[in-house]
């Protein structure tokens, strides 16, 4: 265990729960408790709790989930609304925001103590990437370390001792950055047709064992690849074996974490509508040689592999939505309650308050779904209906808060001054990826309804 830092910092994250606290220090067994403790003493009445930055009174928490909150929150509010409007003028990646949280060592929250992690589940990382967007970063903010948080699941879970410490601890560190290649231009979300392919050349002797220059040649094209423009390493799913040489559509995909190779791999960034200090791009790559050490787990089954984080991934991505419907909530609430037209405030007219009373109500449902489905995640529950659910409300919810907050603001909503604008455009992601609501819709139907396969 590392020791304490000069600017009151700890090494590490495990320094930081153990503490000296005015409250009872929060033990590893406790993180992984699932039973909710009694509501707090200090818990304070609701009143106008949605107006506070980064409030910390929402009553469900745990007391981890609590911590991680306050500890989040601390960090944030170095990064006000103008440092986020700057990067994304300048189109430029946060590394100092990036840097703060991997110095305390956030981006190792749901990783293994042994590589530098703390251990702690998706319920605790959920309440960090929502604070993280409801700090004014957006997603601009959530997007740049939401790869080091989970992004690895598969290589925690299926990756050998020594890919584990040479893949996991740089990345926790925050000395590598990732990005995740699934994505297809001609397929979309149909990635059991995925195109792009890996073959393997062998090197080794005649005894078939394998050599230290044993690689696959990689060909092919992803798109809406985030961070390619900053990332060294590469998660990355191809084809190793053709579609009509399996018996499954699910079978015949690997998956590789590797240099992202720019000497090898042309990478392009795609102009958007949001979030333009995290890059997005297409990669287009022909005979990349990536060494056979990188592949994860068995080949073949790469599809397997990814399955086993889709779960935690839509619980984080509908996190950080809510996360941006409570900041433009916020925002929308204080420009109601000072704005004066006709001898009172705007938010005196029903016609601006009851809107925005509504999209607190709907910020808040799909928060309680979403930590209901980290929580059985957590437990190991291992279907898709919270997740999904969970997903598909948080979008709907953030996307009608953050309208609503710029038809409140008036002409000024438009303004990049009140930043809620920003807000707008960046919640339109969560409706489009990484599933779109009517792929939720389709799960639902089918999954947990009964009805018929409809597409």
């Amino acid at each position: 265990m590392g020791s304490k830092r000069p600017n009151g910092s700890f090494a590490t994250l495990s320094q930081y729960f153990t503490r000296p606290r005015s409250r009872p220090s929060i033990s590893c067994n406790h993180f992984k408790s699932t039973t909710t403790p009694p509501l707090p003493r200090h818990t304070r009445s609701i009143s106008v709790r949605a107006t506070e930055y980064l409030q910390l009174h929402d009553p469900d928490l745990t007391d981890s989930q609590r911590t991680v909150r306050e500890a989040i929150s601390k960090i944030c509010s170095k990064f006000p609304d103008s440092y986020w409007a700057t990067a994304e003028k300048e189109h430029r990646f946060p590394v100092e925001f990036h840097q703060a949280i991997a110095g305390d060592g956030w981006l190792g929250i749901c990783m293994p103590a042994e590589y530098g992690g703390s251990e702690l589940g998706i319920a605790e990382a959920a309440v960090m990437v929502q604070t993280i967007a409801e700090s004014g970063a957006a997603y601009a903010g959530a997007s740049a370390v939401h790869m080091n948080i989970f992004g690895l699941e598969p290589v925690r879970k299926f990756g050998t001792d020594e890919q584990k410490r040479r893949m996991l601890v740089p990345l926790i560190a925050g000395e590598h950055r990732a990005c995740f290649g699934v994505t297809e231009p001609n397929t979309g979300l149909d990635t059991l047709k995925l195109q792009s392919k890996a073959v393997k050349v062998k090197v080794g002797d005649e005894s078939g064992s394998e050599g230290e220059g044993d690689h696959y040649l990689l060909s092919g094209q992803k798109i809406w690849i985030s961070t390619a423009q900053v990332a060294e390493k590469i998660l990355i799913l191809t084809r190793t074996t053709p579609l009509e040489g399996v018996t499954k559509p699910s079978q015949g995909l690997s998956l590789f974490y590797t240099d992202l190779d720019r000497s090898q791999v042309q990478i392009t960034e795609i102009p958007k509508m949001g979030r333009a200090a995290v890059d997005s791009n297409s990669l287009f790559f022909d005979d990349w040689k990536v060494p056979a050490a990188d592949l994860i787990g068995q080949e073949n089954h790469g599809f397997k592999m990814i399955m086993h984080g889709m779960n935690a991934e839509r619980i984080l991505i509908a996190a950080e939505a809510i996360g941006i419907g409570y900041a433009a909530l916020r925002r929308a609430a204080l420009y109601a309650g000072e704005r004066h037209v006709f001898g009172r405030p705007i938010g005196q007219n029903q016609g601006v308050q009851h809107p925005l009373a509504t999209s607190w109500m709907e910020l808040e449902a799909a928060r309680l779904m979403i930590y209901q489905a980290a929580r059985l995640y957590d437990e190991g529950y291992e279907a898709g209906e919270y997740a999904n659910a969970a997903k598909f409300l948080a979008a709907e919810a953030a996307y009608k808060a953050c309208e609503r907050a710029v038809l409140a603001h008036g002409g000024m909503g438009y303004a990049k001054e009140y930043h809620v604008e920003r807000y707008f455009r960046e919640v339109m992601i969560p409706r489009i990826a990484p599933v779109s609501r009517e792929m939720i819709m389709n799960y639902i139907g089918q999954r947990v309804l009964g009805l018929p396969k409809s597409y």
